[in-house]
């Protein structure tokens, strides 16, 4: 979890291929019209994220049903959308890819063909609400010092 361009889905998808695990991006989970706002650079607000993080919140339940291991990345900036992912399942845990939000806007200026409009770095800045318990993970370490601190910190 995090804010835009702290690497989720680069860290993401390395960890799930160490692991062996399936890997789910968020960003596949929203519709167009949601897409289309963030393009333009217009924040989403709550009511478009309900359904967003409802359609995560069912791929998170299928995979504990299965008894699988997933990474699912997931902008997740508030505890009341952290709830709606995960709240009263067991099995869940989240990893808090933060920085300083220089380093964090030089990636986001540098980042091609994404439809997330580098404008809304400090909306999203603005609006996260720092994870209690998460494990906090730098993004100025590389990708894989990243995965290697994430491993090492959940034993797996």
């Amino acid at each position: 979890m995090g804010v835009t361009g702290v690497g989720k889905t680069t860290v993401g998808q390395r960890l799930a291929g160490t692991l062996g695990w399936r890997f789910h991006d968020a960003d596949d989970f929203h519709p167009p019209a949601n897409k289309t706002k963030m393009n333009a650079g217009v924040p989403l607000t709550d009511e478009d994220r309900w359904p967003w993080l409802r359609a995560i919140r069912a791929v998170i339940e299928q995979t504990l049903a299965d008894g699988e291991g997933a990474v699912v990345t997931c902008s997740a900036l508030k505890r009341a959308y952290r709830e709606v992912l995960s709240g009263g399942l067991t099995g869940v845990e989240y990893v808090h890819l933060t920085g300083d939000p220089r380093v964090i806007a030089e990636r986001l200026a540098s980042r091609k063909g994404h439809f997330m409009n580098p404008a809304l770095l400090e909306s999203q800045i603005a609006t996260l609400e720092v994870p209690e318990g998460a494990l906090d993970v730098d993004v100025a370490m590389t990708p894989d010092e990243q995965v290697a601190a994430i491993r090492r910190a959940f034993n797996v």
